[in-house]
C-alpha cells in the first residue's frame, strides 16, 4: 500500500508512520512528496495529537547556522514545490527553544516575492510553530539574502502567516497554514532527506 491508499483507508496514525519508517529514503520521499490537497488535509487531522514534534528535532545535531533541508510540497495550485530550511541559532540560549528558518524556492519565487524567514518555536506539547511574525536575527551560511515580510509580494505570502508542523513519522512532518489565528485552507507535507 502506499501513503495515499493508507489515507484512503483511514488508517490510524501509528500504521502512517510505521509505514513511512520503513521505505527507503526514495520511496519515502516520493510517496509523502505526491500527496494531494485532499490527502494533505487528512494526513494533518489523522496524526493530531500522536507523536510529539520538537524544534530540535528540525535541525537534528546541525552545526550552528547551517542549514537542514525539509523537501516540501504545498496545496497551493501553482509553485508547489519548496523545501523549508532550518537552522540551529548561533547563540546557545535562543537555540534551546528555537530554530530559524526560511523557505528555498525557484529563483522567480525567491526573486518576486522573498525567502520568507520565520523563527520556529515550540507550539504545546507536540507541535512546532514556524512563524513568520518574527525572523531571525542572522542568516544561515550560503542562505539567501534576508529581506523582510512585508516587503514586495511576501506581504501576501508570509506577512502575518503562522504554520503549524506535527510529526507523521521520524522523517515526515505535515503542516498546515494560518493567519491572526484563523486556519487557512493550505496544507504542507514535508520530508527530511
Amino acid at each position: 500500500m502506499s501513503l495515499a491508499s493508507l489515507l484512503d483507508a483511514n488508517a490510524a496514525a501509528p500504521a502512517l508512520a510505521a509505514h513511512l519508517d520503513g521505505l527507503s529514503p526514495e520511496a519515502r520521499r516520493a510517496e509523502a512528496l505526491c500527496l494531494s490537497r485532499a490527502h494533505q488535509a487528512k494526513l494533518f487531522e489523522a496524526v493530531d495529537g500522536a507523536q510529539a514534534l520538537r524544534v530540535d528535532d528540525m535541525t537534528l545535531e546541525a552545526a550552528p547556522l547551517a542549514g537542514v533541508p525539509w523537501e516540501g510540497l504545498n496545496s497551493l495550485p501553482l509553485f508547489r514545490s519548496f523545501a523549508k530550511v532550518f537552522y540551529r541559532p548561533d547563540d546557545p540560549t535562543a537555540a534551546r527553544g528555537e530554530r530559524w528558518g526560511y523557505n528555498r524556492t525557484n529563483g522567480l519565487v525567491t526573486t518576486t516575492v522573498g525567502p520568507g524567514y520565520y523563527v520556529a518555536v515550540p507550539h504545546g506539547a507536540k507541535e512546532v510553530l514556524v512563524d513568520y511574525t518574527r525572523t531571525p536575527p542572522k542568516t544561515p551560511v550560503g542562505g539567501p539574502t534576508f529581506l523582510p515580510n512585508d516587503a514586495r509580494l511576501s506581504r501576501f505570502v508570509y506577512y502575518g502567516t503562522q504554520d503549524v508542523l506535527r510529526r507523521v513519522s521520524a522523517h515526515v512532518a505535515i503542516g498546515r497554514a494560518m493567519r491572526a489565528g484563523t486556519w487557512l485552507d493550505n496544507w504542507f507535507v514535508l520530508c527530511r532527506a
